[in-house]
């Protein structure tokens, strides 16, 4: 074959055509910053082949969820751990192995996933919710007070995006004043508050291994706790009822009401394999975040979330950020996530207002809310869950999944970038959004 000798201009036009590949790589909207999710290799195929290989497929004959349990519970530092069906099924044991129902009262942030609410709901108990702290994007626990009654049964304090803020003054108040505080930890694996992991704080912590989640299998979840008797409670409540240990008053093994909450032994085994990334991995998310918020900060009109100094290891399942749209020429909210999507950058817009949900109204004015509470209740309760901080937060925030934590440093620079070319070219786009 013969060789055809290259002129400048046409290694200039190689040259040319590489460049912009990596550029492509960077910004092309069809190739995500950060890496593909979940990671998995021959270690998850091994891990799902050996159960089913043993046919042992549930946790009632197997062993793999009993050893998830001991190594999750050893690995934050917690006496006792129930793994169970996905987070939602964490705290709805939560709530019944603290005895939360009918006439009760828990307080909880509008600035969560429907299931912080959901699992209140599911009791038959009433949802109270307390503003939020803009600058932490976490539940303003300074407002906890004056939204307790003598019906108050319970916090949840949600650790959202994998921070928390406040834990001191919170776990204070609970105890006090005699309240459960349960720790919705769900998107903190490996979260630490005063160098301690949060979930094991308060009376109990729940975790989540939905898909998106920093430790994942599909589905999953967990509760742990030092607390023995809760967690008697929450195991016996997650396998419909059944006593972790026969005694002389459940002759028939049956202890309580429950419900089938169990995590199988795929699912055991799979995340298994998964934790033996999960420290490496946490270590990237945090060298990322912060070499982001470092160059992020720089920017006007773009405020990343403000960690509490109490928060000594976030676990960055989110990266948040608030918009002010003042800062670039009332660019609407919508018209800077359409941008950076354009420059390959996902983001969102997190979440809605959870207060406001139309669905609410329905759950509080049906006949058994009605039954429990009385109408005049109940019309003081749409008076008195306006949250005004946490409607502006939703106007303003700025999401960024843990996977785009997950790529090399310059990927970071790449995000800024992309910020400040909007920036440059905001009066443009805010004339045609």
């Amino acid at each position: 074959m013969r060789r055809i000798p290259l002129s400048r201009r046409m290694l200039l036009a190689g040259a040319g055509v590489a460049m912009a590949a990596r550029r492509a790589r960077a910004f092309n909207r069809e190739i995500k910053i950060g890496r593909a999710w979940p990671e998995y290799d021959r270690t998850e195929e091994e891990a799902l082949l050996g159960v089913l290989r043993s046919g042992k497929w549930g946790r009632i004959d197997g062993s793999r969820v009993a050893e998830l349990e001991r190594q999750y519970g050893a690995l934050l530092g917690a006496r006792h751990c129930v793994a169970t069906a996905n987070g939602t099924s964490a705290l709805i044991a939560a709530m019944n192995a603290i005895d939360i129902g009918p006439g009760d009262e828990v307080l909880l942030p509008p600035y969560t996933f429907v299931a912080s609410v959901n699992i209140i709901l599911i009791q038959h108990a009433l949802p109270v919710f307390v503003d939020s702290d803009r600058p932490t994007f976490q539940i303003d626990v300074r407002q906890l007070a004056a939204r307790t009654t003598p019906q108050t049964k319970a916090l949840i304090q949600v650790h959202l995006g994998g921070a928390t803020a406040g834990l001191d003054a919170s776990l204070k108040f609970c105890r006090e004043r005699g309240i459960k505080l349960v720790e919705d930890a769900c998107q903190a694996h490996l979260g630490e508050w005063r160098g301690k992991k949060v979930g094991t704080l308060g009376d109990c912590g729940t975790f989540s291994f939905q898909a998106s989640k920093n430790l994942n299998s599909g589905e999953g979840g967990a509760l742990v706790t030092n607390d023995e008797a809760l967690f008697d409670r929450a195991w016996a409540f997650h396998g419909n009822g059944r006593a972790r240990r026969i005694t002389s008053a459940t002759l028939s093994g049956w202890a309580m009401n429950g419900a089938n909450l169990r995590l199988t032994e795929f699912q055991g085994a799979l995340l298994l394999a998964q934790m033996t990334r999960l420290e490496r991995q946490s270590q990237t998310r945090e060298t990322n975040a912060a070499a982001l918020t470092k160059y992020l900060k720089e920017i006007p009109g773009i405020h990343p979330q403000v960690i509490d100094e109490g928060c000594t290891r976030n676990a960055w399942h989110l990266y948040m950020l608030r918009y002010d749209p003042a800062a670039f020429a009332g660019l609407p909210r919508a018209g800077f996530l359409k941008a950076l999507q354009a420059e390959g950058v996902s983001g969102s817009g997190g979440y809605t207002p959870l207060n406001r949900e139309p669905f609410l109204r329905d759950v509080l004015q049906s006949r058994h809310y009605r039954k429990i509470y009385g109408d005049a209740r109940l019309r003081r309760w749409h008076e008195e869950n306006q949250c005004p901080q946490n409607d502006r937060l939703c106007e303003e925030a700025v999401w960024f999944t843990q996977d785009m934590l997950l790529g090399e440093p310059r990927e970071m620079e790449y995000i800024a970038e992309a910020v400040r070319k909007i920036q440059k070219k905001a009066p443009e786009l805010a004339r045609q959004a």
